[in-house]
């Protein structure tokens, strides 16, 4: 018995002392340390954002208030370009065609991305090659896509109207028509975004519970049922989420395609607000106007975005209302 207890007190005194808590280790608790964590995470882009977004947009706001000329002096003029705005035929026009712009292109895009990430999401023999096709656009620059569509949709020497010649029918010029330029934007814009949004519905819909698809099944629910009752409601947060991405890129993006594709036209057909806003700034150096143009379009996008999250989110198609 003896020396059972002489050997414990051997290997107590040779076991290893544990080592005291850090200073820093006891002083923080395991909720500061992971905010601590997460601000050093977050912090790379924030500082990004607050150097190349916040940063520009007050110095445009502040800028707005001046007329700038081409040799780079600045006079004040307060809310001279403001009423200028007002007055601007040719801005609202511009709001006008992008009004249109966007009110065709979101709810098409939108529809499109949902339907292609429930065909990829089956699991059928070589779909993981059919979404790399259907992404590749995405990542192609939006200029190359514009020189690209460009000639493809010549009216002369297009490969659209050689094919429509060919099948017996009239070519159309596609981007001569101020009825259907616009039109070839939006079908072109659909075409680029489709795959990226197809990503993001994709995971949205892998993050759905299967469960509850074989419990529907043994109801005996059909696929428009099953889609209805359980797919779109559990959809709903990745549905606000590509609803008012597509909606801002749908506002302030689109530029590059537009300066190669038809730059602005015909008969300013295709003007969108960012554009008239470039052409401004940079075709005819009124920095001033254009930064006060700028800043009422930012405007616009902050209030459709709170539109749209009043309605998916904290309005009437919440699930409890």
């Amino acid at each position: 018995m003896s020396s059972v207890a002489a050997q414990d007190h051997r290997s107590a005194a040779t076991a290893p002392a544990e080592a005291p808590a850090s200073p820093a280790r006891r002083g923080m608790s395991r909720k500061h340390r992971e905010w601590l964590a997460a601000g050093l995470f977050l912090a790379p882009d924030v500082l990004g954002l607050l150097v190349f977004v916040a940063v520009p947009m007050v110095l445009s706001v502040g800028l707005s208030f001046f007329q700038v000329s081409g040799f780079g002096s600045y006079e004040w003029i307060g809310l001279g370009n403001y009423e200028r705005m007002m007055d601007d035929p040719l801005f609202w026009d511009s709001m006008r065609i992008t009004g249109l712009y966007v009110v065709i292109l979101v709810p098409v895009l939108f529809c499109v991305s949902l339907a292609l990430g429930l065909l990829v999401k089956q699991k059928l023999p070589g779909m993981g090659v059919y979404r790399t096709v259907l992404f590749m656009p995405y990542v192609i620059s939006l200029v190359v896509v514009g020189v690209l569509w460009k000639f493809l949709l010549d009216e002369q020497t297009g490969t659209v109207n050689r094919a429509m010649r060919a099948a017996g029918l009239d070519g159309e010029s596609w981007l001569g028509s101020p009825s259907l330029a616009l039109a070839c934007v939006i079908a072109v814009m659909v075409w680029v975004m489709m795959g990226y949004y197809m990503i993001i519905f994709l995971a949205g819909l892998q993050e759905i519970p299967k469960e509850y698809y074989e419990a529907a099944k043994l109801d005996g629910s059909g696929p428009w049922t099953t889609f209805r009752t359980i797919t779109w409601p559990l959809l709903r947060p990745t549905s606000f989420f590509v609803l008012l991405m597509s909606t801002v890129a749908a506002i302030t993006g689109g530029l590059d395609l537009i300066f190669v594709l038809t730059d602005g036209g015909p008969a300013n057909g295709t003007s969108l607000a960012i554009f008239y806003i470039y052409q401004q700034a940079f075709g005819f150096g009124e920095y001033g106007y254009a930064s006060a143009m700028g800043s009422f379009l930012v405007l616009i996008m902050v209030a459709v975005s709170a539109v749209i999250f009043k309605l998916t989110r904290g309005g009437r198609f919440d699930d409890g209302e």
